[in-house]
Order: structure tokens, then C-alpha cells, then sequence
């Protein structure tokens, strides 16, 4: 049952914004109510949807004293009740904050860790569960940069995520991937320990993110790659280095040098917004420390143990016992229980 005094709040808060709104208010006033009546009243709206189911039932229970009436209330409890839960979530969501880089692409950044050869072939392995999870969801998957080992795995992987609620769903898989599992390149049949991280960054635009020429060093030479991938005789990849941050970003995937460019400035853009991000965080929330979204790239957040043919989210205690489906791009339940207990957490407050 959601907190009535949490419903009080949003339906008071509406009811004061379209009160004040036909007074005719000032139009600095006047432009800041209507951008919060736009983002309030879709809530406001759900919360009086549910509202109104919960008075249709209490009004149907107290006719189950009329013996006349019993039946028919009966059959009207069952389709109340039935709709219930639907309704609730829908409130559930619509009081989560949003994030406004929810509807964003995505640039998902993938890094071997600890584990030599056997942790580039896992995060080869990652790049292959999330580009599944994108076909999965119809969304587009563009690779942009790949530094390739000989086995086939991967040093470092980048690559964009366009479609439908792309950020909000993988959002939550920033951190420290671990694998357990007897790795090809063991004869001895032992279980090794290795690790790959994870970011997931909301792609930013042009207008987001300004990046003087002046902040940028761009230097250039030719690519290399593993077994000859990628590999050419001119001087097309890029390097680019924004001054201020000391951030560097190497793009060598494309024969054109313009090309490699302009996918560097991408992943930069999104690297930039993403620290404006974190710091707005920080200032908002000091003290706070959610257990699932703190975004801290240190932080283990899932292991996927092949003997035992399970993933455990460490962050919430959940296991699923099919690696296979999810490395084969199945982590729909993983991401509904992330969402679920950022919404059982800001509905006990622990996100205020």
C-alpha cells in the first residue's frame, strides 16, 4: 500500500499550481508553474486513477452487507481487485524523480579487468550480452572503437545504444562485472576469478556539452589491432585529449580519419556530461548512498558463477539460475528488480 501522506503531497501541490495558474500570475511565475504543471499533472492524474479504484472498492465492500446487492458486488470486487495492482505500479513509477537523461542513447564503455586473457575474452562475452539485450529490445547497436586481443576478447569495447528508454534500463549496469568459470586458457581444470567493468553513460548533444577548440589536443596516427583487425597504412586514428579534465579518448575504428573524429568527440561529449552529472549528484545528495545507483565503478555489482549456472546482482541478493539466458541478452528480470527496489527505496524515504 502506498503512504496516503505521499499522495496528499503530489494532489495538494496540483491542485495549488492550477489554483495559482488561473489567478494569472507574473511571467517569471507564470513559466516555472506551467513547466511543473506539465511534469505534475500526468501524476497527479495516476494518483486520482488509483485513488478512485480504492473508493470503487471500499464502496463495493460495504454492499456486501445487502443480501440483495452481495452478488452483484461480488462480481465488481473481483474486476476492482483485479486492477488494482496495475494501477498501484503505475502510481509507484510516476513518484520516482525523474532522471532526465532517461530517454537518452547510451555510449556503453566495457574494460578487461583483473584476469589477464581470460578477462578480455569475459568482456568480449559482455559486449555480446548487451548487443543480444539491444536486438531484444529492437534498439540499434553502433559500435565505435574496439581494441581487439588475440583470442578474441576484448581490451576495451565502446559503442552507442539508441532506442526506447535505452538509459533507463541500463543505467544500473555500471559497476564490476566478475566471472567464475574454468577459463580456455586452463589445461588444469581449475576455477579462476576475473573481472571487466562496466559504464554506461547518457550520450550527450552538441548543444548539452560545448567543447572549445581551445580544450581539446588532437593528435593523430595509424591504427593497429590484433591479428591485423583494423589495421591500415595511413594516419587515421584519432586521439583526443580534453585539457582541462585530462580526459583521453582514442578512436581507430574507421578507415576515415574524420570519421574517427567525430566518434571521439561522441564519446567525450558523454564522458563530459557525465561528470557534470555526478557532480550535480553529489552536490543534491551528500550524504545519500543508494545501494544500487551510486554508480561507482570500483563497486562489484554482479558475478556470473558458470559452475553453479547462476548470476547473482549483489546489490539487491538476487540470483538467476540461467547463464546462459543471460549472457544470451535475457536480463529483463535483473533490470525490473533494480527499478523495483529504487522504487521500494524512495517510497520509504531512503532516497529523499
Amino acid at each position: 500500500m502506498i503512504p496516503s501522506d505521499k499522495l496528499d503531497q503530489i494532489t495538494q501541490r496540483f491542485a495549488y499550481i492550477e489554483a495559482r495558474l488561473a489567478e494569472g500570475p507574473p511571467a517569471d511565475e507564470l513559466a516555472a508553474l506551467s513547466r511543473e504543471y506539465a511534469e505534475i499533472r500526468p501524476v497527479a492524474e495516476t494518483v486520482a486513477a488509483y485513488r478512485d479504484q480504492l473508493t470503487q472498492i471500499g464502496e463495493a465492500e460495504a454492499m456486501l452487507d445487502d443480501p440483495d446487492m452481495a452478488p452483484l458486488a461480488r462480481e465488481e470486487l473481483q474486476t476492482l481487485r483485479a486492477g488494482l495492482p496495475a494501477l498501484e505500479q503505475a502510481v509507484k513509477l510516476a513518484l520516482i524523480p525523474r532522471d532526465a537523461a532517461d530517454k537518452r542513447p547510451a555510449i556503453l564503455e566495457i574494460r578487461a579487468g583483473t584476469g589477464g586473457d581470460e578477462a578480455a575474452l569475459f568482456a568480449a562475452d559482455l559486449v555480446r550480452m548487451y548487443q543480444r539485450l539491444a536486438e531484444r529490445h529492437g534498439w540499434t547497436f553502433e559500435p565505435l572503437d574496439e581494441t581487439q586481443t588475440e583470442l578474441g576478447g576484448y581490451k576495451e569495447y565502446v559503442a552507442a545504444i539508441k532506442g526506447d528508454g535505452v538509459f533507463a534500463q541500463l543505467k544500473f549496469e555500471s559497476g564490476v562485472h566478475r566471472v567464475q568459470r574454468v577459463p580456455q586458457t586452463e589445461s588444469g581444470g581449475r576455477i579462476h576469478t576475473s573481472a571487466a567493468t562496466v559504464a554506461v553513460l547518457p550520450e550527450a548533444e552538441e548543444v548539452d556539452i560545448d567543447i572549445p577548440a581551445t580544450d581539446i589536443r588532437i593528435d593523430t596516427m595509424r591504427a593497429s589491432g590484433a591479428g591485423g583487425q583494423h589495421v591500415n597504412t595511413t594516419d587515421s586514428a584519432v586521439r583526443i585529449t580534453h585539457v582541462p579534465t585530462g580526459i583521453v579518448v582514442t578512436q581507430q575504428d574507421e578507415k576515415s580519419q574524420h570519421k574517427n573524429r567525430a566518434k571521439a568527440l561522441r564519446v567525450l561529449r558523454a564522458r563530459l556530461l557525465e561528470q557534470e552529472r555526478e557532480a550535480a549528484q553529489r552536490e543534491r545528495a551528500a550524504a545519500r548512498r543508494s545501494q544500487i545507483g551510486t554508480g561507482d565503478r570500483s563497486e562489484k555489482i554482479r558475478t556470473y558463477n558458470f559452475p553453479q549456472n547462476r548470476v547473482t546482482d549483489h546489490r539487491i541478493g538476487l540470483s538467476v539460475h540461467n547463464i546462459d539466458g543471460i549472457l544470451g541478452g535475457e536480463l529483463d528480470e535483473i533490470i525490473e528488480a533494480l527499478r523495483e527496489r529504487v522504487i521500494q527505496d524512495h517510497l520509504a524515504g531512503e532516497h529523499a
